[in-house]
């Protein structure tokens, strides 16, 4: 199952990553890039559950454990995701990364995490599947 996870992490990594292409192309000239990046949160968020809604049947979970699993699992891979493609392919310094998970200052990627962590549980159990 796990693997099977890691199969549907890629696909939403690449939709993610689209996502931050349009967001950077549309919505930071409109509202500048912090507020964007808020925004983004919120319909990545949105992204996360309709690709996991889809897969959740293919992940073939047999118990609320393994659902929560794939769950953590998305998000320690994303969190290091984050951290590569911030540090090494854009060259971000390590404030302006942790500005998107510092919730006392309006960064919200903590949330789009808790969403991402238990996405597949809730999905499951919409589906039916646990």
């Amino acid at each position: 199952m796990l693997m099977r996870g890691v199969v549907v992490w890629l696909i939403i990594i690449f939709v993610e990553s689209l996502h931050g292409i349009a967001r950077g192309l549309v919505l930071e000239p409109l509202i500048g890039d912090f507020r964007a990046r808020q925004v983004a949160v919120f319909i990545g968020a949105a992204l996360i559950v309709v690709i996991t809604f889809v897969s959740v049947r293919w992940l073939k979970g047999s118990q609320m454990l393994d659902f929560l699993l794939v769950g953590l699992l998305w998000v320690m891979m994303t969190v290091g995701f984050e951290i590569l493609l911030g540090r090494i392919v854009m060259g971000l310094s390590w404030e302006r990364i942790a500005s998107d998970y510092d919730l006392m200052h309006g960064g919200l990627m903590p949330l789009g995490l808790l969403v991402m962590l238990f996405a597949p549980l809730a999905m499951a159990k919409i589906e039916d599947e646990v």
